[in-house]
């Protein structure tokens, strides 16, 4: 075991039988290259943490809402298990405190790159599925992803949202860039969502239209926090 999980097991309210599991679940593939193959890294176990969050938010998603339709329920589920929700879920609970790096890596930033963060809340995942099974599992995809269901829910349509909100009030809508950043395989771009003008939330991501939802997404929270 390389890390003392204690304070992040509370945060989980699961603990372990077997620490080195989240020793796998929190080693990136560039930590595993720079030592020489003797690391394993994260990567089967968020492939498995993928697929189990599929079906839980599927099964959950199916009991909770009997009224709506297939469409809408893959839209909401789209919603809940996107990069963007999981890697902000992550980065509230400090995941990236545990992860390990390259060098490299950890001096571009690597812990708090939204990818990588999204990558870890499978990860995790998938250590609690092997360590606790699969009602472990659920209870940790119900604490973390289903308490606060409307307003992730609102992500996927965050632009159609917004446009509908802003055409009530007479007002328009635009997505400013900011900046682009970075190489143009990791590309960044920061976009600012405007109402007649008005610079309200700025929102980032790996291509436009991500940014652009980001934006939307905060700006539809703030707008609702004001409300």
């Amino acid at each position: 075991m390389k890390n003392d999980y204690t304070a992040f097991e509370e945060v989980l309210g699961y603990h372990f039988k077997d620490r080195t599991h989240l020793d796998t679940a929190f080693t990136h593939k560039s930590y595993a290259n720079e030592h020489g193959g003797d690391e394993v890294s994260y990567e089967r176990y968020e492939f498995l943490g993928d697929a189990i969050l599929q079906f839980v938010a599927s099964k959950e998603l199916f009991l909770k809402y009997p009224e709506k339709s297939e469409g809408e329920l893959t839209k909401l589920r789209a919603s809940l298990v996107c990069e963007y929700t999981l890697s902000q879920i992550t980065r509230d609970y400090g995941f990236g405190e545990y992860l390990y790096l390259s060098h490299g890596e950890e001096l571009t930033g690597g812990k708090n790159r939204t990818s990588i963060l999204c990558d870890l809340f499978e990860s995790v995942l998938g250590a609690i599925y092997l360590d606790g099974g699969i009602e472990e599992a659920e209870k940790y995809i119900d604490k973390f992803l289903f308490t606060d269901i409307e307003h992730r829910s609102t992500f996927y349509d965050a632009k159609s949202i917004l446009q509908e909100y802003a055409q009530s009030k007479g007002s328009k809508v635009e997505y400013i860039l900011v900046s682009a950043t970075g190489p143009e395989h990791n590309k960044l771009y920061e976009y600012v969502a405007t109402i007649d003008g008005k610079q309200y939330e700025v929102g980032v991501g790996h291509t436009k239209k991500m940014a652009e939802q980001v934006a939307a997404h905060k700006t539809i929270l703030t707008l609702k926090n004001k409300d």
